[in-house]
């Protein structure tokens, strides 16, 4: 199962369409993860046109958006457990916010967004994914978005990184 990890895409501010980077591999995907920061509900309309999207809203969100999917969940693909958390917030940093809003809850996989910072690590047994953003690198070299394939059982993490949004 190739599942497409993507966030922060502050859509049509950062950028009028989805990168054409992007695009080249949600066509071939089975499941869309978005950990907030869409700011347009058409971006959602947008991705379930390649696969189906699960996601959360982050911190830029309108009320529509968190009322249609909330701050955080859990998705279950394959008998593996994602957990979902933008990871804005007032306490510590957002990889901390992010693992402390799931403490406790067995998961696999925790996916968040907020800082455009990427991350592809292992903390324990957890694999702990930021895909960046693929329309708002801030002050990252490159926009990025995370292919998570899931095979066997196993989930290996692939970080995408490319130069141009458009």
């Amino acid at each position: 199962m190739k599942i497409v990890v993507l966030s922060d895409t502050h859509m049509p501010y950062r950028s009028k369409a989805l990168p054409s980077r992007l695009v080249q591999e949600l066509k071939d995907s089975d499941l869309i993860l978005h950990a907030g920061d869409w700011t347009d509900w058409f971006v959602y309309e947008r991705l379930a046109e390649f696969a189906p999207v699960q996601g959360i809203a982050g911190n830029n969100d309108g009320i529509d958006i968190v009322d249609r999917l909330g701050y955080q969940r859990i998705v279950e693909v394959e008998g593996k457990r994602i957990g979902m958390v933008h990871g804005h917030g007032w306490r510590g940093s957002t990889e901390n916010i992010a693992l402390n809003t799931f403490k406790g809850e067995p998961l696999d996989c925790l996916i968040y967004g907020h800082s455009h910072i990427p991350v592809v690590k292992r903390v324990g047994e957890l694999l702990v994914l930021n895909p960046g953003s693929p329309t708002d690198k801030r002050g990252e070299d490159e926009y990025s978005f995370i292919v998570l394939n899931l095979t066997g059982g196993r989930l290996e993490a692939q970080l995408i990184l490319y130069p141009d949004k458009h």
